[in-house]
């Protein structure tokens, strides 16, 4: 971590379509990933071909805004209404279906002479997909990207001055979610940022709002006492990678140290 936007903006590539219509802004992919490249370099060589191609990959991998950035004037249409969708296959030759995977017996819907760009989140029946579409593309989910790095990069420094944090702050990558891609790393990104500047007081003010709705019952304080001690246990052990230096920090006898690992699972 640690570059700043000037380095950012050199090292990304960032894949813009701008359309001067007045209603619609420009769209942004970013991305310096060659398997996206690829992609791109694909659709660009077909843009002008009556052919259909699909786009198959997980949920906010940014599939939706690599295409419109490639075919910002072309119609869209949501997979799940298949009047409209019929209705638009009558209207246009040029159409961007998403949510393709939730149209049923696509194989009797008649795509000749049309230049279809499908969107999948998953897809099935492959031996039907590969008959009905000349081009399959798989977008890259951000564990498979080679630029995710980069990316984490570009969200934090973008997330820091919506914040309004103006220093450094390193964050570990690894700990960041990549389980929903872009979704969840912007969000976990934000968790991390302002975890890491939050105050004594302002820790023991959520923790008293938390605590204030919960507690409860007849054995609260020992419920509620893991909350303060496994993530110090945690961080402890993390920091000096030795039972017998946390024990000594903590002033803790060593196998009372032991005994609270082992009860908050932390082997």
């Amino acid at each position: 971590m640690g570059k700043n936007t000037h380095t950012l903006n050199l090292t990304f590539s960032f894949l813009t379509n701008f359309d001067y219509n007045q209603n619609m802004k420009p769209v942004y992919f970013l991305s310096n990933s060659p398997k996206i490249n690829n992609i791109v370099k694909g659709f660009t060589l077909t843009r002008s071909l009556f052919v259909s191609s699909l786009l198959i990959g997980e949920r906010y991998t940014g599939k939706k805004s690599l295409v419109k950035m490639l075919f910002p004037n072309t119609i869209e249409v949501d997979a799940s209404n298949k009047e409209e969708l019929l209705f638009a296959l009558e209207k246009h030759d040029e159409i961007i279906i998403y949510n393709f995977e939730k149209l049923t017996n696509f194989e009797d819907i008649d795509f000749e002479n049309r230049r279809i760009i499908a969107i999948a989140n998953r897809i099935e029946n492959s031996k039907k997909i590969e008959k009905k579409f000349a081009f399959i593309y798989h977008m890259p989910s951000l564990k498979e990207r080679e630029d995710l790095e980069l990316l984490i990069e570009y969200f934090q420094d973008k997330i820091q001055k919506e914040l309004m944090l103006d220093y450094p702050i390193d964050l570990d990558s690894n700990l960041l979610d990549l389980s929903n891609n872009i979704k969840s790393l912007k969000a976990s990104i934000y968790k991390k940022l302002i975890t890491k500047t939050l105050s004594s007081d302002e820790i023991e003010e959520i923790l008293f709002e938390y605590l204030y709705e919960h507690i409860d019952g007849n054995n609260a304080y020992r419920e509620n006492l893991g909350l303060f001690e496994r993530p110090l246990i945690q961080a402890g052990l993390k920091k000096y990678k030795s039972q017998l230096k946390l024990s000594s920090i903590l002033g803790l006898n060593r196998n009372t140290l032991r005994k609270k690992i082992q009860e908050h699972e932390l082997d």
